[in-house]
């Protein structure tokens, strides 16, 4: 397997210790989980999504585990702007802060609550299981270029994350770069849903949910392949990420960076055992491998 020189990578205007980092979602709810996280090998963290106003998500069950995903359907649960009080402990940590609004001005609403404080924000644009938001603005590139417009106006990193649940992911990605979007991510979940044979009724309480973990792993390097070919600015792959083999089949379809989250879920430690098999002395530069498999 090719390995990478260690060092510090900086990726869409933020500065990362390496290329890897936590996922939204997953483990960011307190200032203590995110700093965990980072103590743990993390080069970046990704809060929870943080909305315009208090959110207490979807009635229950909202997580089911599958037997090579995770199948969840939370709904956004936030605490809209009090979470800012969990950043004061993280200083200049390489902390994203996931956002979500309802149109372009509550999405430069929140983020420019963190303005100052985080090191950049990711619209997300994405979410499968939230009506009103995520997907819903996220498959319609006209929203999509003005809600990333609105945000990157404020200057900061702004990074956009994108659904796979559209005909043409490379539309999205364009319109996001359009807007000044400093990176994409991709992908969120892919939207699934499954049944309880006994109870006769689905297994998650929203019914539909998005599916995440090693199912999605070949669908999110598609899409990362795709962006590469028809987007300029670096793209972060996320979806099913479990293994340094992993990340470098990422990179070599075109990512600069990844997200990993679900992996979290089963391994705690996830990230120092990647990196012991990702980095070495004498490891290849990044520029040497992100979009080889392109040619």
């Amino acid at each position: 397997m090719v390995v990478l020189r260690a060092g510090p990578v900086t990726v869409g205007g933020v500065t990362l210790d390496n290329h890897l980092l936590l996922a939204a979602g997953v483990l960011g709810t307190t200032g203590a989980s995110l700093s965990r996280m980072l103590a743990r090998g993390a080069g970046g963290v990704v809060t929870k999504s943080i909305g315009p106003l208090p959110k207490d998500g979807h009635a229950g069950p909202c997580v089911t585990l599958l037997d090579n995903g995770v199948l969840n359907a939370m709904g956004l649960p936030n605490p809209s702007r009090e979470f800012t009080g969990e950043l004061s402990a993280l200083g200049n940590k390489p902390v994203i802060v996931s956002i979500f609004g309802a149109n372009p001005g509550e999405f430069a609403e929140v983020a420019g609550w963190f303005k100052g404080m985080a090191a950049g924000v990711e619209l997300n644009l994405s979410c499968p299981h939230a009506e009103g938001y995520g997907a819903a603005i996220g498959v319609d590139p006209d929203l999509v270029e003005k809600c990333t417009r609105a945000v990157s106006a404020l200057g900061m990193p702004t990074w956009v994350k994108l659904t796979p649940n559209v005909t043409d992911i490379t539309a999205i990605g364009k319109a996001a770069e359009r807007g000044g979007a400093s990176a994409i991510v991709a992908i969120n979940t892919v939207k699934a849903m499954r049944i309880s044979t006994g109870l006769r009724r689905p297994v998650l309480g929203n019914r539909y949910g998005g599916l995440s973990g090693e199912a999605i792993f070949p669908v999110a390097v598609r899409c990362v392949y795709e962006l590469y070919e028809a987007c300029k600015i670096p793209i972060i792959g996320c979806g099913g990420i479990s293994t340094a083999d992993n990340v470098i089949e990422m990179m070599m379809a075109g990512a600069r960076a990844v997200e990993i989250g679900s992996a979290v879920q089963r391994d705690i430690g996830v990230f120092e055992s990647i990196k012991n098999d990702l980095y070495a002395k004498k490891g290849v530069e990044t520029e040497e491998i992100v979009g080889c498999a392109h040619g």
